[in-house]
């Protein structure tokens, strides 16, 4: 992880594929523990470190994760991203075109636990959640296609469930549709932007990730 911005109230860092944000059953040091350590280190803080977690990216996924450095700030925030009231954009890899240079994709997510895996369908069935986004075709490479993608709800794997249901499954992610992995792991999508209006100073916070490395995103630097 790198932190790409701090303040009293909050910490945003640029997470790395590899990296879980909360503890999960892996067992594997969460993002969440390693900037609680950060933290402590840096203000060499004696004690418990507070830090509140106000949303989540996808294991394989990498970009900006904002945390929260007070309860003041974790309890604004948390209304804010139900709200819909940070604005969030990915950029993601894909190796097919999409049949329109820019669009607002509308699906029905139905999210089966068991398999860690969401279904998209055109219209309602039971259990499913209304999932909107807007894609708009960037940049494109000898082999692959980028996509800006602007997230109007928050759901299970949506980003990747969408593209795929598009036809346009994300580079390495084998679960939506990707004929190959990525050697690391990683899936090529990356929370690349993050705006939102400060919840305790009332700036407006806009924040860019660096890409991650390698020659495939190296090509749209």
């Amino acid at each position: 992880m790198t932190v790409v911005y701090e303040d009293n109230h909050l910490i945003i860092v640029n997470k790395t594929a590899s990296e879980i944000v909360q503890g999960d059953k892996t067992g594997d040091v969460p993002l969440s523990e390693t900037v609680k350590q950060y933290l402590k280190e840096k203000y060499q803080k004696p004690g418990n470190v507070f830090i509140g977690v106000t949303h989540r990216l996808d294991r394989p996924v990498s970009g900006l994760v904002v945390f929260a450095k007070t309860s003041k700030a974790l309890s604004r925030l948390n209304a804010m991203f139900q709200k819909g009231e940070v604005k969030k954009t990915y950029w993601a890899l894909v190796k097919n075109r999409p049949p329109q240079e820019e669009d607002t994709l509308e699906h029905w997510l139905v999210r089966n636990e068991k398999q860690n895996k969401s279904y998209a369908y055109a219209g309602e069935k039971p259990g499913s959640k209304r999932a909107i986004l807007h894609y708009r075709l960037i940049g494109a490479s000898d082999n692959y296609y980028l996509l800006e993608v602007d997230l109007k709800t928050g759901r299970h794997h949506q980003i990747r469930c969408q593209l795929a249901k598009m036809g346009c499954p994300i580079k390495g992610d084998l679960k939506y549709g990707s004929p190959r992995s990525n050697p690391d792991g990683s899936i090529c999508l990356h929370a690349r932007f993050v705006r939102f209006v400060h919840p305790v100073s009332k700036e407006e916070i806009a924040v860019e990730a660096p890409l991650p490395p390698g020659n495939l995103w190296s090509c749209f630097r």
